[in-house]
């Protein structure tokens, strides 16, 4: 297969790289705005000149484009030195649940805001008690007319605090087998008894929050999907999700640690002569190379019009211990000086501490390593299933630590 540009592409990439050579936010133009607000202004230039979500039909604010012409798009802007993105989790995960379940009505109000940076979502599924099982949530949504009332708690929500609306699945039905009472909807987080609190993390930000609910109403008409079958829809939230987590994210990939290895020494060497080093490198690029061609799957998948799939499990599971990998060796290859996390002392900007810090994260954040091998051994390689002791039990009689 040739994967070089075709000749419609070239122009596209070239039309691409003329607008964002000519658009990009200056100094001025950013100075007085948080980094939410620098967000957004980049959104709304996109937006604007027809370059926001290009993928997505037009009545939801893209440009109906092809999934190549998005994926240049993206490499395009990757390149760039643009303000920090927001909006990742409510354009990659929750726009195509909601592409995928909600009304055409509900989809012309909410989408073309997401495109345009007026409104940021989150994504609200884990609990304190069930850890990357996800269908062991424990937040209850019981029926009320018209409405459902939540309580109880979401953690490890990111953005929470800064967002205008998330999608959550809650359990309506504790009486069948966990995977079975499940329900998904889509709601206000200004929504009168709804409680953020942020979390600081070791990395010294604070960009996952605790989300409580206390007789939160939520209409019925913002559920997705039957009730009952929250958890297929989860389903079409998380192979978006491990899709854009893949390559494991950080800002550190082959190419930098192969330019930081080129500039340190060992030995009074440069330490890309070191053997070892080499090495890494080399196992570094393979596992870039093998993760470029298997995007390549769901590329393929989306442009067909069908839903990424279990092969994005394989993405995360090799992209996200990459990243601390890369990380942690960097680490040692600035010595004592890469004990110094300061942006105005450390090499690149304090990358490599900030990539170390958030690594651990990664390997957590849409299924843990051990989820993401179960789901390949089972869905991809077809192997037996592994031996889940709650399998058929009706939630409510699950025997847990306090019963």
């Amino acid at each position: 297969m040739d994967f070089n540009d075709t000749p419609e592409e070239a122009r596209f990439r070239k039309k691409a790289k003329q607008w964002l050579a000519a658009n990009l936010p200056s100094s001025d133009e950013l100075a007085d705005l948080d980094y939410i607000g620098r967000a957004k202004l980049w959104q709304k230039k996109k937006y604007d000149a027809g370059w926001a979500c290009i993928r997505w039909p037009k009545a939801h604010g893209g440009q109906d484009a092809s999934a190549i012409e998005q994926v240049i798009w993206n490499q395009e802007e990757a390149r760039c030195d643009r303000p920090d993105g927001v909006f990742g989790i409510g354009q990659g995960m929750c726009a195509p649940t909601m592409m995928a379940w909600a009304t055409d009505e509900q989809n012309k109000r909410y989408l073309p805001k997401l495109a345009s940076g007026e409104e940021i979502w989150c994504q609200m599924f884990s609990e304190p008690a069930s850890g990357s099982d996800l269908a062991a949530l424990r937040t209850r949504a019981v029926k009320d007319g018209d409405d459902w009332i939540i309580n109880g708690q979401k953690i490890w929500t990111s953005g929470a605090h800064f967002s205008d609306y998330g999608v959550l699945v809650l359990r309506t039905d504790p009486r069948v087998p966990k995977h079975q009472g499940l329900t998904y909807f889509f709601i206000d987080m200004k929504s009168p008894g709804i409680e953020i609190k942020p979390i600081r993390q070791i990395s010294g930000g604070a960009n996952f929050s605790e989300v409580y609910f206390t007789d939160v109403r939520v209409a019925d008409a913002q559920r997705l999907g039957a009730v009952g079958q929250g958890w297929k829809v989860a389903l079409t939230t998380l192979m978006n999700e491990r899709a854009s987590i893949g390559d494991g994210g950080g800002g550190i990939n082959f190419n930098t640690m192969f330019n930081l290895a080129s500039k340190v020494n060992i030995d009074d060497q440069p330490a890309i002569n070191d053997r070892s080093v080499r090495a890494k490198l080399a196992n570094w690029y393979v596992q870039e190379s093998g993760l470029k061609f298997t995007g390549y799957r769901s590329m393929t998948a989306l442009s067909r019009g069908e839903l990424p799939g279990p092969e994005n499990s394989i993405s995360k599971l090799v992209g996200a211990p990459k990243l601390q990998d890369m990380a942690s060796f960097a680490l040692d290859l600035l010595e004592a000086s890469g004990a110094i996390w300061d942006p105005e002392l450390s090499e690149d900007a304090g990358r490599f501490q900030a990539a170390y810090m958030n690594s651990p994260g990664i390997r957590i954040a849409g299924g843990t390593d051990e989820i993401m091998a179960n789901i390949i051994a089972e869905r991809v390689l077809g192997l037996p299933q592994d031996i889940r002791v709650d399998k058929g039990i009706p939630f409510n009689e699950i025997p847990t630590a306090n019963s």
